[in-house]
């Protein structure tokens, strides 16, 4: 369970409010209940892909949709760990029950 949350305004650029690295959110600002449950379910992940694996996975995910889309956003928003994470993040109880690996299902 992500508990610790760094909060520094001069960490991001753009639209880009924090990023969770091995169970710790780096966030350039206060969060709402609703963006923690959001990196909670990222922790979720990387600890089930065992980190390293869950990273290596994401970028070679983005990097397949920037060649499709050949848009950055749109490649971040096709990406099946944030599909999960924006699926779901309105579910503040979503952790409970969620099963291992759904973010294949996404």
């Amino acid at each position: 369970m992500t508990k610790i949350i760094i909060v520094n305004r001069h960490l991001f650029r753009g639209g880009y409010y924090a990023i969770t690295l091995f169970g710790v959110v780096f966030a350039r600002r206060e969060l709402t209940a609703k963006e923690i449950n959001h990196e909670r379910i990222h922790a979720a992940q990387q600890r089930e892909l065992l980190y390293l694996p869950f990273f290596v996975w994401y970028l070679v995910e983005w990097l397949f949709h920037l060649a499709k889309f050949r848009r950055w956003t749109t490649a971040y928003y096709h990406v099946r760990f944030e599909r999960e994470a924006y699926e779901h993040e309105s579910d503040l109880h979503y952790l409970e029950s969620r099963h291992h690996y759904n973010f294949l299902r996404s």
